[in-house]
């Protein structure tokens, strides 16, 4: 016995407001039936002792610690610009702004 009828795939349809061929009702309710009857199979799958798992290796904190290091200085910064003007990038003009 199939787990979604072609009218209900119709009716699937309607709701998403898609223009759907009657070939493609059949189409479409063999393929969803399949998708059902796989996701049936996963869903009987014995969990019952096996527990959650969010991270392979446990929660571990990744992150560096947070503390003040040294900046570039302005010409350290710029010392591979193409073009400068000052302490600042020079870049070429767009759109003809000023």
């Amino acid at each position: 016995m199939s787990a979604i009828s072609r009218d209900e795939v119709a009716h699937l349809a309607r709701l998403s407001r898609l223009a759907v061929t009657d070939e493609e009702l059949d189409v479409f309710a063999t393929q969803l039936d399949s998708i059902l009857e796989h996701v049936k199979v996963v869903t009987e799958v014995g969990d019952a002792d096996v527990a959650p798992l969010t991270l392979p290796e446990g929660n571990v904190n990744v992150n560096r610690a947070d503390s003040p290091v040294g900046s570039l200085t302005p010409e350290e910064a710029l010392s591979g610009a193409p073009n400068r003007e000052g302490d600042r990038f020079a870049v070429p003009r767009i759109l003809g702004e000023e």
